[in-house]
């Protein structure tokens, strides 16, 4: 897989900003943080409890193999891997991957947390910390573009969209294709806070979040009209709290809308 070429489309566009962001010390340190820091103002590890969902959804379901798009340091992956046989995870920043797959290899991860201004703090955690180094080397971590996925990566019995649709500068064209993906009857977990930015999703092509004839249209709405033609859904939605920490004093408190999805065509 390479990194996308630059080009004027609003596609390729917010493939740049977004890798550009996901790339930067901030996005590292803020991620490093939200996956493997310590819990934040009562609210779990939401890359822990969405694997918890998922696991708990698909019960007694075949889970041989599992996709985590846009698995960013590699956490979800990670605990995905204690229920499953293998996992491929796949993120568009490279530097994510770079640093997990350094965690896989060598157990170990440091890094650094904006304290407040210039201040930094040095942190360092193991797998072992969390009961991931038994099952690590069932993840194979690869840097990807999700609209752009190899062909091969297909016949999993769940993939996982955690927090990617309103990253993601196609996200019709995404989901249109994610069947392809999944073996007849799988499962596909979609999280998303619905956090629809123009600088990475065209406003024209967000999936809800505006009005339509005069009355809201949700991305919930949008969701469901595209996914009904290959799945049902599961259940009810679901919210699920992540906090993203800045510095010591500054903290982005979200609300992720979980939704269950069988395909079924």
């Amino acid at each position: 897989m390479k990194d996308s070429v630059l080009s004027s489309s609003s596609s390729e566009l917010g493939t740049t900003a977004l890798y550009a962001k996901y790339h930067s010390d901030s996005a590292v340190s803020q991620y490093c943080e939200a996956h493997y820091g310590e819990d934040t103002f009562g609210v779990a590890n939401f890359p822990r409890e969405i694997v918890r969902l998922c696991v708990a959804t698909l019960a007694e379901k075949p889970k041989k193999s599992a996709l985590d798009l846009g698995c960013a340091v590699g956490r979800a992956s990670f605990e995905l891997a204690r229920s499953f046989e293998s996992v491929t995870a796949v993120d568009l920043s490279s530097r994510f991957i770079a640093i997990a797959r350094r965690f896989q290899k060598t157990g170990k991860l440091c890094y650094q947390r904006l304290e407040e201004g210039v201040l930094i703090s040095d942190c360092e955690v193991s797998l072992a910390d969390f009961n991931l180094l038994d099952t690590a080397s069932h993840v194979t971590f690869m840097q990807g573009d999700a609209l752009r996925l190899d062909e091969q990566l297909c016949g999993y019995d769940l993939v996982l969209l955690s927090n990617l649709i309103d990253r993601c500068p196609e996200p019709r064209r995404l989901l249109t294709k994610i069947h392809s993906r999944l073996v007849m009857g799988g499962l596909l977990v979609v999280a998303s806070p619905y956090d629809w930015r123009d600088v990475y999703t065209s406003h024209k092509k967000w999936l809800g979040s505006f009005f339509r004839a005069g009355a809201p249209y949700t991305s919930l709405e949008g969701l469901t009209k595209i996914l009904a033609k290959r799945f049902v859904m599961l259940g009810e939605p679901q919210d699920l709290e992540f906090v993203i920490r800045e510095t010591s004093r500054t903290y982005r408190h979200c609300i992720s809308q979980v939704t269950y999805w069988r395909r079924v065509r």
